[in-house]
């Protein structure tokens, strides 16, 4: 039964992944396009710890911070470029 859990919760996550694709390359704006990157990097990630607990194994655990992470710095940068329009701000003058 358990089994038929995980399975189940994968194929939801692996569908989820597809319908925010759609968000990805057809979104309205680019805005929508960002959540839509945010939201599949969360779906990754829940995805490799479901199959964390289906292998029974504590090595995917380094590989979802790391996409968590990656996840978050990405999208702070694309929302600080679509606010200021650029990420770094390098000022000569100083």
């Amino acid at each position: 039964m358990f089994a038929l859990c995980v399975n189940i919760a994968l194929a939801l996550i692996s569908i989820s992944v597809l319908a925010v694709s759609y968000r990805v390359f057809i979104g309205p704006s680019v805005p929508d396009r960002v959540i839509a990157l945010d939201s599949i990097g969360i779906n990754v990630v829940c995805f490799v710890a479901i199959l964390s607990i289906k292998f029974d194994t504590h090595a995917f655990l380094d590989t979802i911070l790391l996409i968590g992470i990656l996840s978050f710095i990405g999208t702070t940068s694309f929302a600080k470029f679509l606010e200021r329009g650029e990420v770094i701000v390098y000022d000569r003058h100083r």
